[in-house]
Parts: C-alpha cells; structure tokens; sequence
C-alpha cells in the first residue's frame, strides 16, 4: 500500500510518498514564507515523478488535520479531498501534534509540540513512548505557554523528569520555557522542531492496517478554536 501524506499546520510545508512495504519513498520539506496554495500541487507532481509513481498508484492520502494555521490546514484538506473525489481513494485525517510527537521515536521523555496559536497562546499538547507506542497524555488545547508549562510540571512530580519541546511555539518562546523548567527543558535540532509529512504518513498507515475509515465529505479541520471570520460574524 502507498499513501501520499500532506502537512501543511504551518508554514513548513511538506509532502511524502510511503509505503508499508518500502516505508518512506520520497519526502518534500520547504521551510520557506510561500503560500501552501503556490507550492503544494507542483510539490505533488514533483515527489510523483520524482518516486516514478502516478495518482492511481495512491492506494490513500494522508493530511495533517490541525491544529495549526486556519489557511493552511483548509488548503491541504481541501486539495487531499479533491485527490480523494478525483481517483476514489481514501482520505485519513492525522492530528498534527501526534505527528510531531511520532518523529522522536522511543524518546524516554515527555514530548511536547507546540504550534504558535498567536493571540499568546500555543497549541500544545503532551505525549510520552510507551510499550512501543507514542501515547497522548494531555490532549491538544489553545494554552498560553506559561499555563501549560505548570500542566507538564504535573507529569514530572520527581522534578527529575525531563520534556523535549518541539514547533515554532517552542521556538518562539523558548525563553520562557528555558526560565521556568530550566535544564529539564529539552531542545532537538532544528531539522527536528519541524512537522513532518513523513510521520503523518506513518500514523495514517497504522489507522488504515487498523480498519480504521473516515468519510471524506464530513472532514473538516481540527482548529481547537474559533477563527477570526467566525467570532466576527457569530459576534
């Protein structure tokens, strides 16, 4: 089985080709300020024939569901959505966090991503491997980082344990997560603080090869909150 995989919740975009056999094929990451609807259908033709491969040889598409950038997650589900409806393949939809979390494999310390929500907050969310598995111990929320600092601070009550923070969230405000948690705070490399569609396509295989299915037509983004345009209208 093939899927190609979307991950567009920030402004790293990035497409990949995997397969359960084979696992990842080719992989796409552009870490640039373009417009996702400028480069995501020529980033798909280019990994196709790049990984000699056509539409019809996708058995399923995987896209990054949210949180994260209300434009963005609505460019990739719309477009993973019309690759669906145009060649009859699945769609399965992958938090973006868990994705985050999946590419720091076996890490025996908490693991949180965090996304810029603006307005001071972030999207984050807390994971840490067990029995093989990444498993999510605090659900994704809209937070302002202080407040989610005390929620990990919960999970490490030895004041020994450490979390490794990753995302532009974490970026943005490592200083305060430096302060507060000081060397319990982790930081990977900045290959790695980066959304991967390689692990949305990883998560999405083990939905499928669990029987797991998803009606296209009912997806709709994971934003956690309301945007700009709904508070406005619905007052």
């Amino acid at each position: 089985m093939k899927i190609l995989a979307l991950e567009t919740a920030t402004l790293t975009g990035g497409v990949s080709v995997l397969s359960d056999e084979d696992g990842l094929i080719a992989e796409l990451r552009l870490n640039i300020r373009v417009a996702h609807a400028e480069r995501l259908m020529s980033a798909i033709d280019w990994i196709l024939h790049a990984s000699s491969l056509s539409l019809m040889d996708i058995d399923a598409f995987a896209v990054s569901i949210g949180p994260g950038s209300f434009t963005g997650l609505r460019i990739g589900l719309s477009t993973a959505k019309g690759l669906s409806y145009s060649t009859g393949k699945p769609v399965v939809p992958v938090p973006t966090l868990d994705a985050m979390a999946r590419t720091l494999p076996f890490c025996p310390h908490l693991i949180c991503p965090m996304l810029d929500a603006r307005k001071n907050e972030v999207y984050a969310a807390l994971y840490k491997w067990e029995d093989g598995s990444c498993k999510k111990i605090v659900p994704e929320m809209a937070v302002r980082p202080q407040n989610f600092l005390k929620e990990i601070s919960r999970y490490a009550p030895d004041k020994g344990g450490q979390t490794v923070f990753l995302g532009n969230g974490a970026e943005l405000y490592r200083g305060l997560i430096e302060k507060t948690l000081s060397q319990s705070a982790l930081f990977p490399p900045p290959s790695k603080m980066l959304p991967s569609a390689c692990a949305v396509g990883e998560i999405a295989l083990l939905a499928i090869k669990e029987g797991r299915s998803f009606d296209p037509i009912t997806l709709t983004p994971f934003y956690i909150r309301k945007s700009e345009a709904e508070i406005y209208w619905k007052g």
